[in-house]
């Protein structure tokens, strides 16, 4: 995806003019993308941008119109099959059988991959341990708290070792604590060697974990690169002077505007602009505004967010609440 992380190895997935369509709807529109092995891509984009219909392409659930999906160098659609056996996904919903235990839950999972059972408990065993599990292992999934069945399910998806993970949204609803230890189990699958498909529209899980980004909206790839590509892409810093009361805005506007290409804004008493350089900024600013004998309460400088990738790239927030396609 990245040409500065190619390797000499062949991408985990490919992806080639992939399409979609429900209907009149169109759901996923001629998106192409690459993920290196070993890495992780951040698919990001709102609920109904198209993202669990790509995940469900790409895992062999669902059938493209158009397009080529290759993964772990096998054909999606051709051997889907022998595809199923190498990757492991776990959805936005846990998907455990509340009437099971976790340690049976897993153990049913390893049987289903044709493991023996010995192989399958043993395996079971091995991620109770893993993802803290073990004190609850013996208990029907039904007691499990929200953050327990989501460990439960990335277990069950890690059953067979899979070469790639695909995880649909796997911290939604979950709370910051649940939260923080999926991302730590995620950064310890990477280090091991595991290729990750991640998408989300929390736009802080994709700058902590994704090696690359990919935005989609609307069915649409509208941009990828690494996290700092894509803020590069909005600008550079931005520089928010907060002036001391009874300062004049105008006059801060003008002692400031050599530092900027455009305009600088004024609101409520702050003064905010995009600049040039990185070096030097704060005390170039406080020179000038110094010179234009102009009080300054606090100076801050920020490089743009995701937020502001995101909003720039497709004018609206990454949580619009517009209803995922035929609930993909």
């Amino acid at each position: 995806m990245m040409s500065d992380m190619t390797t000499d190895k062949p991408p985990a997935i490919r992806v080639q003019g992939l399409m979609k369509s429900f209907g009149d709807l169109r759901a996923v529109d001629g998106v192409d993308f690459e993920v290196p092995a070993g890495t992780v891509l951040g698919l990001l984009g709102p609920n109904g941008a198209g993202k669990t219909t790509v995940v469900r392409m790409l895992t062999t659930l669902m059938t493209p119109d158009a397009g080529r999906v290759e993964v772990a160098g096998l054909d999606a659609v051709e051997q889907a099959t022998e595809l199923r056996s190498r990757i492991g996904l776990a959805g936005q919903y846990a998907a455990v059988d509340e009437n099971l235990t976790g340690a049976e839950n897993l153990t049913m999972v390893g049987r289903l991959y044709g493991m023996t059972r010995g192989a399958a408990k043993a395996r079971g065993q091995e991620l109770l341990e893993e993802f803290d599990l073990v004190e609850a292992a013996g208990r029907p999934a039904s007691t499990y708290s929200g953050g327990m069945r989501r460990r439960l399910d990335l277990a069950a998806a890690l059953v067979a070792k899979p070469e790639v993970l695909f995880l649909d949204e796997p911290t939604t609803g979950l709370d910051p604590r649940s939260r923080l230890d999926l991302w730590a189990t995620v950064e310890t699958l990477k280090a091991a060697g595991t290729t990750v498909l991640l998408t989300t529209q929390y736009l802080d899980e994709a700058d902590r974990l994704a090696d690359s980004i990919a935005v989609i909206d609307h069915g649409r790839l509208i941009a990828e690169g690494t996290s700092d590509e894509l803020k590069d892409r909005v600008g550079g810093e931005r520089l928010e002077v907060t002036l001391a009361e009874g300062a004049d805005s105008d006059a801060a506007i003008e002692a400031l505007l050599p530092m900027s290409d455009e305009r600088p804004v004024s609101e409520d008493g702050v003064v905010r602009l995009q600049v040039r350089q990185r070096g030097g900024t704060l005390v170039e600013a406080v020179k000038r505004l110094g010179e234009a004998g102009l009080d300054v309460e606090d100076l801050e400088l920020r490089r743009p967010t995701l937020d502001d990738v995101f909003l720039t790239l497709t004018g609206h927030a990454a949580e619009a609440t517009e209803p995922e396609e035929a609930t993909a």
